[in-house]
């Protein structure tokens, strides 16, 4: 059974300015999430599904529907506020999505094989996919093992902002022991690190393991991530703004001894549309990606 791509694409991109799931930053019209999926089906997977909120849903389909019609299968599931399990409801003023933990739960009703997740507006190499495609290959444990892409911090970093990672400790066989979501980070005269909840500037070594939201998981990660979300909701009734994400049921699952997550180190070089001062950067990447015939100039034809 070939894997599945969960593709994270429900944010309406509020620091950049627009919609920059769709953006066109290749020589052809391509956004970045035609690359990701590119990448993936020449590592592998056979279906993608795409978790969009509603606002963007019409565009998005006119937009992705056309050019991967025969190229792999395709399915949308919307993220909302109101997507929430039975006897809990929706705290008034609530306003914001439930977070990216969330957004896989979205998914559960039609994904049955092993999946993969990354976010929409991150490009992550060639060979993320290829790691990925090769974990999913005979893995047999007592408890259940998934596993994550990691970069190094400095390879992730923006020049025109802060931006969210999660920061990762390992064991000796590379297997993760701690993830803290830090949403904060930035480079500030050459060094990088984040500001606390006090306030105390964190420094942070370039070459930390961080999570960039690339994760590959069984379908019994929903149970999982569905008990932990009625935990959250339960915990965050009051908080309208709270956020459900993916390292706080990661490291739930470590701290409980309910899973195991191999940690899949990569070299490559991040980027992404956080900011639209981003996007020249990212443009001039991929023409030197096509230059350099890891990509033909026209994905799709």
């Amino acid at each position: 059974m070939k894997p599945t791509l969960l593709i994270l694409a429900a944010g309406l991109g509020s620091r950049y300015g627009g919609v920059k799931q769709m953006d066109k930053v290749g020589p052809s019209g391509e956004s970045i999430i035609d690359y990701s999926i590119y990448d993936a089906i020449r590592a592998g997977f056979g279906k993608v599904v795409f978790v969009i909120n509603k606002a963007i849903e019409a565009d998005f389909k006119e937009v992705f529907e056309p050019k991967l019609k025969g190229q792999i299968q395709t399915e949308y599931v919307i993220q909302s506020i109101d997507n929430i399990p039975s006897g809990y409801s929706v705290p008034e003023g609530r306003l914001k999505p439930w977070g990216t933990a969330h957004a896989i739960l979205v998914a559960k009703d039609i994904i049955n094989e092993p999946f993969a997740v990354i976010n929409a507006d991150d490009y992550y190499g060639v060979d993320s996919y290829k790691t990925v495609f090769e974990f999913f290959k005979n893995r047999e444990s007592e408890i259940p093992e998934y596993s994550m892409v990691g970069f190094q911090l400095e390879n992730t970093i923006t020049d025109f902002g802060t931006v969210s990672r999660g920061i990762c400790k390992t064991d000796n066989e590379n297997y993760l022991t701690d993830v803290l979501e830090c949403t904060n980070i930035q480079r500030v005269n050459g060094i990088i690190g984040y500001h606390d909840n006090d306030s105390n500037w964190i420094e942070l070594d370039g070459k930390t393991t961080v999570s960039m939201n690339v994760w590959a998981f069984k379908p019994d990660i929903f149970k999982f991530i569905e008990e932990g979300f009625k935990k959250f909701l339960s915990e965050n009734v009051k908080n309208i703004k709270a956020e459900y994400y993916i390292p706080t049921i990661i490291t739930d699952l470590i701290q409980t001894n309910r899973a195991k997550i191999k940690v899949l180190e990569s070299t490559d070089q991040w980027f992404g549309v956080t900011y639209q001062q981003d996007r020249p950067f990212v443009v001039e990447s991929i023409a030197k990606l096509v230059k350099s015939k890891v990509y033909p100039e026209k994905l799709w034809t």
